[in-house]
């Protein structure tokens, strides 16, 4: 599967790139948005791009290597946690704007062996970072969606569910869980998808939505901590911004959405000015051309 960045047009449009201009990508993936912007930020200006995952990097850095634009790009395997540290690490300034897309990437539900997707054998890791195997990782992030689901209490797998997928049937799925984990350890993503299938009723099983996605979504977030990382970084993304610089984030369920939704509203009466007065979202031409866009969300502002 290769990764289509969404909402292409209207990334363009709010981050409103001009000539010699240079801009933060903090989770650059396949660089699809990158490389529309580089177009118009030419000949000197230039794009950090940041990504999590290793692989990802150097994925690119192959993809790139005959690119016109490839020495306008500095590329950093780093979370954008780290965003204000990195930004004086390469003295990357004047800013004129940053991009915040939150989809993980078709990369790593199609490609990566790590267990985001309920339509493959895998086992279940759920980590961004491309050094889950290595029992220490870079950024100490060792916690996997198998431990969770082997050795966390039913009532802290019920909370997960709840708060971050939302789950309709977040105590059978829970009780179901615990009970096939005293059987034998649950490791791999189909026994979970079974698991889920015998828990939830007939009718759910056949819902417009697969009845794993939102068991699956809860244990990637909790995994990766991904609301907390968000929370983190948003005030980052304005504290370094020059007035007139732009920010856009685009998000891909309600539980970030309001996270983005009410930090720039709360901001908009201090450092900038909302420029999306309701969220951009995908046309249906769009949708049609990359089914992953019909969720996306995209909040746009200036600072001030």
């Amino acid at each position: 599967m290769i990764h289509i960045p969404v909402l292409p047009k209207e990334v363009l449009k709010y981050l409103n790139p001009k000539t010699n201009e240079n801009f933060i990508d903090c989770t650059i993936d396949g660089g699809g948005h990158s490389m529309a912007i580089s177009e118009k930020i030419l000949p000197n200006g230039k794009i950090l791009g940041i990504d999590l995952d290793e692989e990802l990097i150097r994925h690119l850095k192959f993809k790139i290597q005959n690119a016109k634009f490839k020495n306008n790009l500095i590329l950093v395997n780093d979370s954008y946690i780290n965003l204000k540290k990195i930004v004086e690490k390469y003295n990357f300034r004047p800013i004129g704007g940053i991009l915040l897309d939150l989809g993980m990437s078709s990369w790593h539900l199609e490609k990566s062996g790590r267990g985001f997707s309920f339509l493959k054998d895998e086992p279940l890791e759920m980590r961004y970072d491309s050094k889950f195997k290595i029992q220490k990782s870079k950024f100490k992030n060792n916690l996997t969606a198998e431990e969770i689901i082997n050795k966390w209490p039913k009532e802290e797998i019920e909370k997960i569910l709840e708060e971050y997928g939302e789950e309709r049937f977040t105590k059978r799925i829970a009780e179901k869980i615990i009970q096939k984990r005293e059987i034998k350890p649950i490791k791999s993503t189909f026994q979970l998808a079974d698991i889920i299938k015998e828990a939830v009723p007939q009718k759910y099983q056949h819902q417009k939505i697969h009845f794993a996605t939102r068991t699956f979504q809860a244990l990637r977030i909790a995994v990766n901590d991904e609301l907390n990382n968000l929370k983190k970084t948003l005030p980052q993304i304005i504290e370094i911004l020059p007035e007139g610089g732009r920010i856009v984030i685009i998000s891909f369920h309600s539980l970030e959405d309001r996270i983005i939704k009410n930090f720039l509203k709360g901001q908009s009466k201090k450092e900038i000015k909302i420029l999306t007065e309701k969220p951009i979202i995908a046309t249906k031409e769009e949708i049609k051309i990359n089914k992953r866009s019909r969720s996306a969300k995209l909040r746009a502002a200036i600072k001030i």
